[in-house]
């Protein structure tokens, strides 16, 4: 087993990240690392803090100098962080002592390695909202075409009353589509500028130590949050929390289709499912079962990002080091949940025939409530339910449906609409339909 699954060629089609995996490899970090030193050397420049030609020159050259992550693994094994060793390497490569004595002015390995992780965030961000809008649209398709198809509602495991499989789809959707549309809010209260320096204080970045953050968080397209947050870990745990409740409704989805797809009730088909080693005549649930297993190793690693949330005193080694164990594993994980879904979404056909099949092999008891409340514009609600609950009872022993029940107990009912799941599914094709619209708002 590899040690991740996410950078395991063997497990790559199992757990695909999509283009979000590039973003966590050492050469992603040290990239990233390399335009935040460079955006801060430019801005320190025009605001005079550094010479403007030494400015340009280490801007350029980190547009340029390639460092191999293997050669820092040394410093960084000895300093706990990659800046000392990146910046140090960086001064080598330039070979310009005069312009690189100016690289890092005034920063802390903190405010690089944070400043540049926002960044890297901004993107896996983006490609995430881009595949849970295409999951969404996928969805919004299939609730819309299906959205008056009756099936078998359930509640505990049993059958409950009719719903419709369109609206079944949209309560998989709208939890994806709140969460789609808090990503808005979620960009200025996660994606943070941090240059603070050593101990939070700014000391070392003088008197133009808040313009000089505001100018690097314009530089990079991030956010000012106007302080320092070395020890504030909100703008990664908030996004951290977007990420899992992402997951666990994705995981829904898959929950769902593995009991919709299972032998015996087949309600759902799903193209693309998977083989047995031995049995020919399975097609397991792969994708389903996946959201599922990524779904509880999210929400683990999400504990663990919490309780790293605690740093002691200005700055912690430890929760910083708890963090960056727990970090990639939450992101990737979730980009992997939504690259399934978002191939899954489009694998997904109801069975009508199977549908029917189930709401009628049940002795019509799925249409009991709606029974008790035809009975109770007649006698006293209590009345009626004992009723029915008598007739359902008469239903399981004899062996007989309760529509036939009803029409020799109580021929004055309209039997033809009470037992039609297509005349008892309340509101759930407009459920399905408003899902439909909201999607098509979300542009």
């Amino acid at each position: 087993m590899a040690a991740s699954v996410f950078d395991s060629p063997l497990y790559s089609r199992l757990f695909p990240t999509g283009e979000v995996g590039r973003l966590f490899t050492d050469s992603a970090e040290l990239r990233a690392m390399l335009l935040v030193e460079g955006a801060l050397a430019r801005v320190q420049g025009a605001q005079g803090i550094i010479p403007e030609t030494s400015a340009q020159a280490i801007h350029r050259a980190t547009m340029e100098v390639q460092i191999d992550p293997a050669s820092l693994s040394a410093p960084t094994g000895e300093n706990g962080v990659s800046v000392p060793g990146l910046v140090a390497a960086f001064r080598g490569e330039m070979n310009a002592p005069e312009h690189a004595q100016y690289v890092h002015w005034g920063a802390t390995s903190q405010d690089i390695i944070d400043t540049a992780l926002m960044l890297r965030l901004r993107q896996a961000l983006s490609l995430c909202e881009e595949a849970l809008r295409a999951t969404l649209n996928a969805l919004a398709a299939l609730a819309g075409e299906h959205a008056a198809l009756p099936m078998a509602a359930r509640t505990y495991g049993q059958d409950a009353t009719p719903t419709s499989f369109g609206a079944v789809v949209a309560g998989w959707g709208w939890p994806l589509l709140d969460l789609c549309a808090e990503i808005t809010a979620l960009k200025p209260a996660t994606l943070w500028v941090s240059l603070s320096g050593a101990a939070g204080t700014s000391a070392a970045l003088g008197p133009k130590a808040d313009a000089t953050r505001a100018a690097l968080a314009e530089a990079l397209g991030l956010h000012d949050p106007g302080r320092g947050w070395h020890t504030d870990r909100g703008p990664v745990l908030r996004l951290a929390g977007w990420t899992g409740r992402v997951s666990a409704a994705l995981a829904k989805i898959g929950e769902d289709l593995t009991l919709l797809s299972r032998s015996g009730t087949g309600e759902v088909a799903l193209s693309g499912s998977g083989a047995s080693s031995t049995m020919p005549q399975k097609q397991n649930p792969v994708a389903p079962a996946a959201l599922s297993a990524l779904n509880a190793q999210t929400q683990a690693q999400l504990g663990a990002l919490m309780a790293a949330g605690v740093h002691r005193d200005q700055r912690d080694g430890a929760a910083w080091f708890g963090e960056w164990l727990a970090l990639p594993q939450l992101v990737l994980g979730t980009a992997s949940a939504l690259e399934i879904a978002r191939t899954l979404a489009g694998q997904i056909a109801p069975r009508p025939e199977a549908m029917a099949a189930h709401l009628a092999a049940g002795m019509d008891m799925i249409h009991a409530e709606a029974l008790s409340f035809a009975l109770a514009a007649r006698m006293a609600r209590p009345e009626a339910q004992a009723l029915v609950k008598a007739l359902c009872r008469d239903a399981q022993q004899s062996r007989t449906p309760l529509s036939v029940l009803v029409a020799r107990d109580h021929p004055d009912l309209d039997g033809a609409v009470l037992f039609d799941p297509a005349h008892q599914m309340g509101n759930a094709p407009a459920d399905a339909r408003r899902f439909v619209q909201a999607v098509a708002r979300l542009g």
